[in-house]
């Protein structure tokens, strides 16, 4: 395995090497190189830069941080951007951060599920993942959950776990999910759930996601709002755990790569993501990892459900973004109010 941790950019006298530039524009020509931020774990990077390097023989100098931090590198980088592709993050980020990337549609785009195409010009959905309930078999054997509404019970009250929306990305998108699926997100009778199903989690905040479905397989927690990477492999380890996709319906959120504005090495990065989009890397990411993919008809392992057999509801992105702030608020003023009563 080639790639890198650690990148720098080297210019020597009056020649400019492929890839060095102090202007910020593009001097790709016939690079082997290509540099990529990324918070992807492990497992994702393994699955993907290793084969994309054999493939085409470009060396890949690959940085990792955490989505925010790499994102506040890009915005001091910008007119002289050390990487050239940002690979993961959620649609929101590159949505409020238009101004830091390339436009590019891949050559792939037409073969990607309708609702997950590249819509921005810039930023392109390779996977997916959604919000899901994750089950104790031996707590819920006789319990019949098969959606939300199954959730409104006595006999959970303080057994189902949750991170805080306010603090865990994937808390608030169980939230925005949960509301969505109930009617709408400024519906008076999906709060009204909210406020229900916040009564009977009774305080019991898990300190994060991680905790959600971990107390869940250990069986301290009966049932889990949490997210479907982390919960099928957990199936997949053959945990007693069953993972439910709500029948009220399930938003699966796209994971975004897209070229760095300015990028050394565009034409590479295009190849990049020409690549993670094609069929044998889809399928790789289907069957060997627990990352959906977003390719029409592309293969994926037993534990993972076919979005054919979920219903999938469409988060309205471009209101979440503008509304965050509010939906937190009122879900603030509902979790103190449970904990008055």
């Amino acid at each position: 395995m080639r790639f890198m941790k650690k990148v720098a950019c080297i210019c020597v006298g009056a020649i400019a090497l492929t890839g060095c530039s102090s202007s910020g524009e593009s001097t790709d020509q016939s690079s082997d190189t290509l540099v990529i931020y990324s918070p992807n774990s492990e497992g994702l990077i393994n699955a993907t830069i290793p084969a994309f390097e054999e493939q085409f023989g470009i060396n890949v100098e690959l940085i990792q941080a955490g989505t925010g931090e790499l994102f506040k590198k890009l915005e001091s980088e910008k007119g002289s951007p050390v990487a050239d592709v940002m690979f993961g993050g959620a649609y929101t980020q590159y949505a409020s951060n238009e101004e830091l990337f390339e436009p590019y549609v891949s050559t792939e785009n037409e073969n990607i599920v309708e609702e997950f195409q590249n819509q921005t010009g810039y930023s392109t959905p390779y996977t997916l993942d959604g919000s899901v309930l994750i089950l104790n078999k031996d707590l819920t054997s006789d319990m019949n959950i098969q959606g939300y509404e199954d959730l409104l019970t006595e006999d959970l009250k303080g057994s189902i776990a949750t991170a805080d929306p306010a603090n865990s990305s994937s808390a608030f998108a169980q939230l925005t999910n949960i509301l969505l699926a109930k009617g709408g997100y400024e519906d008076e009778d999906a709060w009204n759930y909210v406020e229900n199903l916040f009564n009977l989690i009774d305080g019991k905040i898990q300190s994060s996601s991680s905790n959600v479905y971990k107390s869940v397989a250990d069986g301290e927690m009966a049932v889990g709002l949490s997210y479907e990477d982390p919960t099928v492999k957990l199936l997949n380890d053959q945990a007693n755990v069953e993972v439910v996709y709500p029948d009220e319906g399930t938003v699966f959120l796209p994971a975004s790569v897209a070229i760095i504005k300015g990028a050394q090495n565009e034409e590479n990065a295009k190849k990049f993501i020409d690549f993670l989009l094609s069929q044998e890397i889809q399928d790789t990411l289907g069957t060997s990892t627990t990352n959906r993919p977003v390719r029409k008809n592309a293969a994926v392992s037993e534990n993972m459900k076919s979005l054919d057999e979920i219903n999938v509801i469409t988060e309205d992105y471009d209101y979440v973004i503008e509304h965050r702030d509010e939906i937190v608020s009122k879900y603030s003023d509902i979790y103190v109010k449970t904990q008055s009563n």
